[in-house]
């Protein structure tokens, strides 16, 4: 019994440390590099994360361990096909003081161990079966002789010789840096893996680390959880191109009955198709060279946050009737603007932090509090699109605009249906990450974002449907009824619309021809023309 609760108690604490050390780094790529970075005391052990990723196993089979002093050999060898952590130019620069109190002829004054696991062995390091919970052999613990004093505790993995593997640099005599030999450590079984460097000398205490490791998948440097994000944007590149093609032959069949509205879904497409051609050649160039290329990167965070914003937009002037029961949008106009600007100003920086923060920066932390910002604005958007449709539905009903409050029932109901997937998808989404915060789960994750990437362009799909171009443009483009001023100062908790004048006569109108807004958004003056009749 003493032995299943020491085991169960330094299980607790390594899965402490691998929880801590995903708040500490966030891994953003493949290649981890650290600017003398300090170890973090941790029992009797003092640690420091190097990278966590998400690795296949090789599809090339190679010696698990290659050693050279000769890094160029290394790099000059064959690397398709092979997943591996390679240990580049690491050293150890430990104080003045703690080298002062060495022995210049000793051979080892200090030991630093490199030490890489795969998640699911996480209760192999340290003392558990001894009933302990040091994490670094000590003399009491070294009498049965299953560990080395001064050194971290390990147990080999039967199923898995080698493992977790064990990497050790020495100081030698009273020297203040220790220089980390080239390593190459293939892996050859799909896993998540943890890299850290760890001491138990206590007056190697204030030790930094610097260098760097390269993390590679067989098919690239691509991070695991990222790797299949590549094939999804470059089908949602050939899913943009499809509609974006049949929207341009819809476009020219009927262009002399395109309203401005029209013009609106055409950039919606247009910001897509290129948002995800961006973010392909982005991954792309990631995957072939092992980090993100700045320039690309921006772009396509820069269009991610344009497309987000203006489809939001968009579906906000749709429910307002924008088009369709209204030319402009008159004294909101403003409000309309500024809720697009803070929006597109909140979601630049989430991404910013998400796609271009480095690993050893505090991105982790500033994404908590760029994400809660991007939340607020996304709800009011979803208040404010159905409170608007709510008074829509409401005009056409009083209007007895038959085709037009069909039209407007389908879009509710399928904003409505989006709306509940969303939340549903949260509800998942908080499920998944409290339930695997170990990212055990990491071939999966990558759905978390294909998801709402894929809901809006189905979403886009039913705008398209729904508003295509016809020979029939009437049936859904304003017709000059008359509109209340007060509508024009509607907020978000304002009263029922007050609709008057005869029915009769604007049944009559609604067969007249459209006239249409002349600025995106109903910016600027609108010209209607005077009904003769009147």
């Amino acid at each position: 019994m003493r032995y299943r609760k020491g085991k169960c108690d330094l299980m607790y604490v390594i899965e402490g440390l691998l929880f801590l050390s995903s708040w500490v780094m966030v891994v953003n790529g493949s290649i981890h590099e650290y600017k003398d970075e300090a170890f973090i005391p941790r029992f009797n052990s003092f640690f420091f994360h190097g990278g966590s990723e998400g690795l296949y196993a090789s599809k090339v089979q190679d010696s698990p361990l290659l050693v050279s002093d000769d890094s160029n050999n290394n790099n000059n060898k064959p690397i398709n096909g092979k997943s591996f952590i390679r240990f580049e130019s690491i050293i150890f620069r430990r104080t003045k003081e703690a080298a002062n109190k060495q022995n210049e002829m000793q051979q080892s004054t200090g030991i630093v161990e490199a030490i890489i696991l795969e998640v699911k062995d996480r209760n192999e390091i340290g003392g558990s079966y001894l009933n302990s919970d040091a994490i670094c052999c000590t003399p009491a613990l070294a009498k049965d002789g299953s560990c080395k004093v001064g050194e971290v505790i390990i147990h080999q993995d039967p199923e898995n010789p080698g493992w977790p593997k064990r990497i050790q640099t020495s100081f030698e005599g009273n020297s203040e840096e220790a220089n980390m030999v080239f390593n190459n450590v293939q892996i050859n079984k799909t896993g998540m893996y943890y890299l850290y460097f760890m001491f138990c000398n206590p007056e190697l205490k204030g030790t930094l680390i610097s260098g760097r490791t390269v993390w590679r998948n067989p098919e690239g440097y691509l991070p695991g959880k990222m790797a299949p994000l590549m094939t999804f944007y470059g089908l949602m590149s050939l899913a943009y191109l499809i509609l974006g093609l049949l929207w341009f032959l819809w476009f020219v069949q009927h262009w002399k009955d395109i309203i401005q509205l029209h013009y609106h879904i055409t950039a919606v497409i247009g910001l897509g198709m290129c948002e995800m051609a961006l973010w392909y050649f982005e991954y792309a160039n990631f995957n072939a060279t092992g980090s993100r290329p700045m320039g690309i990167t921006m772009w396509a965070v820069t269009f991610s946050a344009i497309k987000k914003t203006v489809s939001r937009l968009l579906l906000l002037v749709v429910s307002m009737g924008y088009g369709v029961v209204r030319p402009t949008l008159g004294g909101i106009t403003s409000k309309v603007l500024l809720l697009g600007v803070v929006y597109f100003l909140a979601s630049e920086a989430l991404e910013l932090v998400e796609h271009l923060g480095n690993i050893n920066d505090f991105s982790g932390k500033a994404r908590i509090f760029l994400v809660l910002p991007v939340a607020l604005l996304d709800s009011c958007f979803i208040v404010w699109i159905f409170s608007s449709l709510s008074k829509t539905l409401e005009k056409l009903q009083v209007r007895r605009s038959l085709a037009k409050l069909e039209l407007y029932r389908k879009f509710t109901n399928s904003l409505a249906v989006s709306v509940l997937l969303s939340v549903a998808w949260i509800g998942y989404e908080l499920y998944f990450n409290a339930s695997d915060p170990l990212s055990e789960l990491w071939r999966r994750a990558w759905f978390i974002p294909a998801f709402w990437t894929l809901l809006a362009y189905l979403l886009l799909w039913v705008i398209c449907i729904l508003w295509a171009p016809s020979n029939n443009p009437t049936r859904y483009a304003y017709s000059g009824e008359a509109l209340d001023d007060e509508e024009e100062g509607l907020s978000l908790t304002g009263s029922s619309v007050i609709v008057g004048g005869d029915l009769s006569k604007l049944d009559r109108k609604e067969r007249k021809a459209s006239i249409t807004a002349d600025h995106v958004f109903g910016l600027g003056e609108v010209v209607l023309e005077e009904d003769k009749r009147e």
